[in-house]
């Protein structure tokens, strides 16, 4: 296999979105997406206010096969053009990963290439050396509806969890929210709209940690502080609401804003001489306000502020083609027998053995 050009298909089914990817990485490290197609389950779940884990398992079950052969026809390449076949193993809600981990083993069985079993938060971790060739090391805030992280990413498949949330992620939370004033799902686009409306200084709602000097999240309180707020002022006007989902959202910007400053002095500090670069990954990095909020921080500590374009921050099947050349250059591939994890963090003893897989 030539190391000049490598063409990997990446399936991603962890949640609700059911994607397939093909992505060209260059001899040079350079990459590019051949082909990103992406199917999302809003309208099957939509009636029941988030992701129902067995109707996400079952639409993959239905689509898979066609998303692939949509990437690989976007592509213009057949299965011949293929150099490796990477997967979405875990953390994810475990019948949506037993899918499409099972269909990219049988394919890469069937053409007889290597299978990359790549960590979901893996793929988040290394978009940006995708889209803006981002050099090692740099710090990464993933913030998504199920994870809110700060990682250290050394080099692929060496990485480092500074933080991470104790109870709920940053999109679940903004989900919940959406959900208890029935604003629709998913639920962060609509909080954000309300909140445009809302004075955020009406209600004085929690800043969960904010003096602890540890770099964890804590969003339970805060949706607690949340329905109370709402059952008080019952029944709501649209005025209750945008005010809810204001305050609500100062709050979460507030711990950001705070959380982000003290990661990027600790960056700092543990790396001097190296430039300072924030990646930020997730749907929630769509949030107009707090990408406001971490340009400004990341202004106060001289930082580059990475943000890859919204199709390839939310989930999607390019991140983990990517992720899966990234690896498969390094010789990191793993065996037939790798089992799906429905957690799998992503600083385990266990990223980056390659072979030692399974």
């Amino acid at each position: 296999m030539s190391q000049a050009r490598t063409i990997i298909l990446g399936i991603e089914t962890s949640c609700d979105e059911t994607a397939a990817a093909i992505v060209a990485r260059n001899g040079d490290g350079t990459g590019h997406v051949l082909s990103n197609i992406v199917r999302t389950q809003l309208d099957e779940h939509k009636a029941f206010g988030g992701v129902v884990p067995e109707i996400a398992a079952r639409s993959h079950v239905q689509w898979l096969d066609h998303i692939v052969a949509q990437a690989l026809d976007a592509a213009d390449l057949g299965y011949k053009d293929i150099d490796g076949v990477a997967a979405t193993a875990g953390p994810g809600l475990i019948g949506g990963v037993l899918v499409g981990l099972t269909t990219a083993k049988a394919i890469a069985k069937a053409i007889h290439k290597p299978l990359i079993a790549v960590n979901h938060l893996e793929g988040h971790a290394l978009t940006a050396r995708l889209t803006n060739n981002v050099p090692f090391p740099f710090l990464l805030l993933l913030v998504s509806g199920g994870h809110s992280q700060f990682v250290l990413v050394r080099d692929v498949g060496n990485y480092e969890r500074w933080g991470t949330t104790i109870d709920d992620a940053l999109g679940e939370a903004f989900d919940k929210v959406a959900k208890m004033l029935n604003l629709g799902f998913p639920g962060g686009p609509k909080v954000e709209e309300w909140a445009k409306k809302g004075d955020a200084k009406r209600f004085k709602f929690p800043r969960p940690l904010l003096k602890e000097k540890r770099l964890d999240f804590s969003f339970s309180g805060l949706k607690t502080a949340v329905r109370l707020a709402a059952e008080a002022a019952a029944p709501l006007s649209d005025k209750d609401v945008a005010d809810i989902c204001a305050g609500f959202q100062s709050a979460v910007v507030a711990v950001l804003q705070k959380r982000c400053g003290q990661a990027l002095e600790r960056f700092a500090d543990e790396l001097p001489g190296e430039p300072i670069r924030l990646v930020v990954a997730g749907g929630v990095a769509a949030n107009q306000e707090i990408g406001d909020a971490l340009h400004k921080v990341a202004g106060q500590y001289d930082a580059e502020l990475i943000v890859p374009p919204m199709n390839l921050c939310t989930d999607n099947g390019a991140m983990i083609a990517w992720a899966g050349a990234e690896r498969l250059v390094r010789g990191q591939v793993d065996k037939s027998n790798f089992a799906a994890r429905p957690r799998w963090p992503l600083d385990s003893d266990d990223m980056g053995l390659g072979d030692a897989h399974g």
